[in-house]
């Protein structure tokens, strides 16, 4: 399964980025590729392309604030969860999209 997503906190620093490598780390524990774009205090890092975004099975949106040109995404499957959940429970969410998709 190809995987997307965009990791974002209320401050954009801590929580941002250790959900990124949470959810990184279970899609290739789980055989998946994955890419996360961040957005946090040091602004967008690893800008999910159009091509990215199309190409993908799934988009992972877990963000605990409202992110900018979420229409991008519009045509997409995407699951939307808070921050925790990609931090605490990353193998059981990718889990669970394997199963319904």
């Amino acid at each position: 399964m190809r995987i997307v997503g965009v990791t974002a906190c209320p401050t954009g620093v801590a929580h941002t980025f250790m959900a990124k490598k949470a959810l990184e780390n279970a899609a290739e524990k789980l055989g998946h590729s994955i890419k996360i774009e961040t957005q946090g205090a040091t602004g967008v890092e690893n800008k999910l392309t159009k091509e990215d975004i199309e190409s993908a099975d799934v988009v992972i949106l877990a963000i605990g604030i409202d992110i900018p040109n979420k229409d991008r995404f519009k045509g997409a499957r995407v699951v939307e969860i808070p921050v925790a959940t990609a931090m605490k429970s990353p193998e059981t969410l990718i889990k669970k999209i394997e199963e319904k998709l």
